[in-house]
């Protein structure tokens, strides 16, 4: 079965460009080019469309602003990023676009991008994906996450905010501590922090929050630097910014 794509991008060359990438990968067939997103918006209604590689910048209407429009579809295609401008990398994940490719990108990345596409079709996960788009584009009164829509290869795992015991950055990615295993997530700590209730989670480093129901107890270490004792038994650093909180939170 093919893989039906269209492209997105108000520049030729760009469009051009994703075209000969495609050609050489039998299992994808290029539906339609489009120079604009009023465009797309017909392509779409024309054809079915498995996939979406679309730009960002474009005149009258960025690629982002469609992606949220493609969210409240009922079956939305999957959405692969393909621009100039990577400070837009995170709100593109934001809107769970599956990959983002920063131009110029070779026939090797793509590639990554194409497989990574079709084995998220291949192991039925496009309605998980279409979940996790609409969670985005039609947000609940709930100020705060309920849940997180966590992507790895061909699938996308739905962990409840409930479930975290604390979170610890890695780059551009966190690590969701859950009770029995740990989830990478593709997100900064900062910005995650700002989706969840301050009620339960308690920033105590740079690089940890925790749930506030885990914490036990605030000790020193051998080098006399502070720690939290959770009741998971992780040991989570404090640093000395965040130790009157800390502290507050516990009486001291």
């Amino acid at each position: 079965m093919k893989i039906r794509a269209l492209i997105v991008d108000d520049e030729e060359p760009g469009r051009i460009n994703l075209r000969y990438g495609l050609a050489p990968h039998a299992g994808w067939e290029l539906v339609a080019e489009c120079a604009s997103a009023a465009a797309a918006r017909a392509a779409l209604d024309a054809h079915s469309v498995d996939v979406v590689f679309l730009d960002i910048q474009m005149p009258q209407e960025t690629g982002l602003a469609l992606a949220r429009e493609l969210a409240r579809r009922e079956e939305p295609p999957l959405v692969i990023f393909a621009t100039a401008y990577n400070e837009h990398a995170i709100e593109a994940f934001e809107v769970h676009a599956l990959d983002y490719l920063l131009k110029p990108f070779d026939d090797q990345r793509l590639a990554q991008a194409l497989e990574r596409a079709a084995a998220m079709l291949e192991q039925r996960q496009r309605a998980a994906y279409a979940r996790a788009m609409r969670a985005f584009a039609e947000p609940t009164a709930q100020a705060y996450l309920q849940q997180l829509n966590v992507r790895s290869v061909g699938r996308i795992e739905c962990v409840q905010v409930a479930e975290v015991l604390w979170i610890e950055a890695a780059g551009n990615y966190v690590e969701l501590r859950l009770p029995q295993r740990r989830v990478l997530h593709r997100v900064p700590l900062a910005r995650l922090e700002q989706h969840l209730d301050p009620a339960n989670f308690l920033r105590v480093h740079r690089r940890a929050l925790v749930r506030v129901s885990e914490v036990a107890s605030l000790e020193r270490d051998a080098e006399g630097a502070s720690q939290l004792v959770l009741r998971c038994g992780d040991r989570v650093p404090v640093s000395e910014r965040y130790l009157p909180a800390v502290k507050a939170l516990l009486g001291a």
